[in-house]
């Protein structure tokens, strides 16, 4: 119960809550609910820290559901499973995959916690699947009010579009349940070919391959494209090839020379073409799970916009002519993937197919120039962000994005009357005030007369 800081992944976001409380069940999360609306407190549920925004950030009382992971029950006929919230999507991996089952599709970080994941919209790469909540099916909620809810499509469909990318501000998932595949092998695949080449090829390889992505290096001619495909080969692994590729080039050698360009922002063009000339090239085989991640030792600042997937040519094309204009110091890769479009009301995907363009800039080096100027370019293609990832827009301009963002909003209110799952930044995000200490406690004791 002692006062503690807590900051996300990169450091970019640090808080001060007063309380910080782990639960082991839905009934010790109830009380924690129940708790802070006694008290008119705000509550905010912290994962893994990968969002860049300060949207699990609280000075008051953050939640962990660390200890609450695992299955809780696997249909293997109906291909469903419910696991507990907090399951890191890495250990969910190997759980589904000791029950022969494996989920559709995944983004490339694999720390999340599976509530977190699909709190944020948060995404893999694929024409032909959509992000990490479409594979929700069902979900186990203890609301702002302190009640427990189990919502579906079917039973509360208004709910559970909202809950399916809900920002951890109706209510606290306590239990997901999934629709999955049986398990796969996939073979990966990374190429070098030259950018020019890539952006004429890329609607045929989007639409070829089951997976596809493609990183461009600022200021560089070179970028890696990646395929994944289903295979029946047998597992290949190289892992010594891998360690050397993975951890010492693209994490220990890739974090020294980030330091340079810490320390010396002008070498930054030279360091983004030496990294677009040692592209890994190679195959590789093996469980769907073990290949989507990759291994992210090196710490960064990132925004990420969704676009209609028909954009991406034309924003890179106005990216590159910026980047030419100001040489902004910049030698991370831009990461370009796709997703199919959604109903889901906050989805950054909903209603159209869609491209996902993320921008990165190495821990400690000034971002906010760069970072802007990019997102101009986003916006004026009707651009949304990425929830988890850095970006400047408020309620009034998001409510222009978003078609049901005044639903989502009166789902809110119904489930969170209180705005007890408020912080200041989520307040101004969604336009709605958090609750008042003595509002709160007098509303308590009027309904116990």
């Amino acid at each position: 119960m002692k006062q503690v800081q807590w900051s996300n992944w990169s450091g970019s976001v640090r808080s001060n809550p007063r309380t910080v409380l782990y639960p082991t069940s839905i009934a010790e999360v109830e009380k924690v609910v129940r708790m802070c609306r006694q008290e008119g407190r705000r509550l905010r549920v912290i994962g893994s820290g990968h969002s860049f925004t300060p949207i699990a950030a609280s000075e008051d009382c953050l939640i962990s559901l660390d200890r609450m992971q695992g299955l809780v029950h696997v249909d293997a006929e109906a291909r469903t499973a419910t696991v507990w919230a907090g399951t890191k999507l890495k250990l969910l991996g190997e759980l589904l995959f000791r029950q022969g089952l494996a989920q559709e599709n995944l983004g490339d970080i694999d720390v999340q916690s599976i509530a977190g994941a699909i709190s944020t919209g948060t995404h893999g790469t694929g024409r032909a699947y959509g992000n990490i909540s479409t594979q929700v099916v069902g979900l186990t909620v203890v609301t702002g009010t302190g009640e427990v809810l189990e919502c579906s499509g079917e039973s509360h469909p208004d709910w559970f579009k909202a809950l399916q990318v809900s920002l951890g501000t109706l209510g606290i998932i306590v239990q997901v349940t999934l629709r999955l595949e049986p398990a796969y092998k996939i073979e990966y695949e990374s190429r070098r070919i030259p950018l020019g080449e890539c952006l004429k090829q890329q609607a045929q390889l989007a639409e070829e391959n089951r997976h596809f992505e493609f990183y461009w290096f600022p200021y560089a001619e070179p970028c890696q494209i990646k395929l994944m495909n289903k295979t029946d080969q047998e597992v290949k692994e190289h892992r010594i090839k891998d360690y050397i590729s993975d951890v010492l080039v693209e994490n220990t050698l890739f974090g020294l020379i980030s330091e340079l360009c810490r320390k010396v922002p002008k070498a930054s063009p030279y360091v983004s073409r030496l990294s677009a000339s040692q592209v890994p090239l190679g195959r590789k085989v093996n469980y769907s799970h073990r290949l989507f991640a990759t291994r992210r030792l090196v710490r960064f600042n990132e925004m990420e916009y969704n676009i209609p997937a028909e954009s991406m040519n034309a924003v890179i094309e106005e990216m590159r002519e910026e980047l030419s204009r100001n040489k902004y110091h910049v030698h991370f890769p831009v990461e370009c993937r796709y997703a199919k479009g959604d109903d889901i009301w906050l989805s950054p995907a909903y209603g159209r197919d869609s491209a996902y363009i993320a921008i990165h800039m190495y821990k400690g080096m000034q971002h906010e120039d760069y970072f802007s100027a990019m997102e101009r370019i986003f916006l004026r293609y009707g651009g949304r962000p990425h929830w988890g990832k850095m970006h400047h827009l408020e309620a009034a301009q998001l409510r222009e994005l978003y078609p049901m963002w005044e639903a989502f909003r009166t789902v809110r209110q119904e489930l969170d009357p209180d705005g007890i799952l408020l912080s200041d930044y989520m307040g101004r995000l969604l336009d709605v005030s958090g609750p008042s200490p003595v509002r709160s406690v007098i509303l308590d004791r009027i309904h116990n007369i």
